[in-house]
């Protein structure tokens, strides 16, 4: 039998965006934004604040809708697609730390997609499960409340996790996070993102963090500055373009002899 033509066999990117634009009340939050991520891809989304980053997320999830353009979430618009296959994990200082709830509930209501009244026994031994995954197994029982802004992220992680999304978004997860933490989150992220060829979708502001996690960036400011690998987009001109500076850690990435060094230990992906 011959083989299928190649139209058939390549598989349809996780996300798809073209020329998106999105306005709030007359002001132009997103202009002209257009990039695929292919299935078990990682892109960085980087931006000074008021960039629009936030909003592209919400777009991506279906929270708000385009003024222009159009957003593909696994083939569909993201208001149709599965809840189950997107998962979504927010930035710690937008939460509500005082909400009474344990850090159990909080994983169950992630499978049930609503807040639990009555955990079933199944239901807690799987929470439990995804917990002791993310390192969080004796929070289980813990007080969101009680928990530092690192035990807190490790919780979300497992909401998320806990229905295996293919799609996985995040809204600068390291915010409110010290520095262990973080490389922890990112190890458990990456982790994921290879055990079920997951698509990630990270908002941060951190370059070497893109650098070194993303198999391809995306630089925002209103519009699209640059979306490409990473070698290709975290260049001087542009970060000076996005940024206006260049900080001493990204000379440690781009720009100089030293900088090739140290790109040169970037992990494989």
């Amino acid at each position: 039998m011959p083989d299928p033509p190649a139209s058939q066999t390549m598989s349809v990117a996780s996300v798809q965006v073209r020329d998106l634009s999105v306005s709030y009340a007359g002001r132009v939050a997103l202009h002209g934004i257009s990039f695929e991520a292919e299935t078990g891809s990682f892109i960085s989304i980087l931006g000074p604040n008021g960039s629009g980053k936030t909003t592209l997320i919400k777009a991506l999830l279906g929270i708000i809708r385009p003024t222009a353009g159009s957003v593909m979430i696994l083939g569909r618009d993201p208001a149709e697609a599965d809840p189950g296959e997107v998962g979504y994990v927010p930035q710690v200082k937008t939460l509500e730390r005082q909400f009474p709830a344990t850090a159990l509930e909080l994983v169950v209501s992630g499978a049930r997609r609503s807040w639990p009244a009555l955990i079933k026994r199944e239901e807690r031994t799987r929470a439990v499960q995804t917990l002791e995954r993310v390192g969080a197994g004796h929070l289980s029982g813990r007080p969101l409340s009680e928990l530092s802004g690192g035990e807190l992220q490790r919780v979300y992680l497992a909401r998320s996790f806990i229905r295996r999304p293919r799609v996985m978004m995040l809204d600068e997860p390291a915010t409110g996070v010290d520095m262990a933490g973080a490389s922890d989150l990112y190890e458990l992220l990456d982790a994921y993102q290879r055990e079920h060829e997951a698509t990630v979708l990270m908002v941060t502001h951190d370059w070497n963090v893109a650098y070194h996690h993303s198999t391809g960036v995306l630089l925002l400011n209103g519009e699209q500055i640059s979306f490409g690998a990473p070698d290709d987009v975290l260049t001087e001109s542009n970060l000076r373009t996005l940024f206006g500076h260049v900080g001493h850690s990204h000379a440690m990435v781009v720009g100089s002899d030293e900088g090739h060094d140290h790109a040169n230990g970037k992990e494989e992906r």
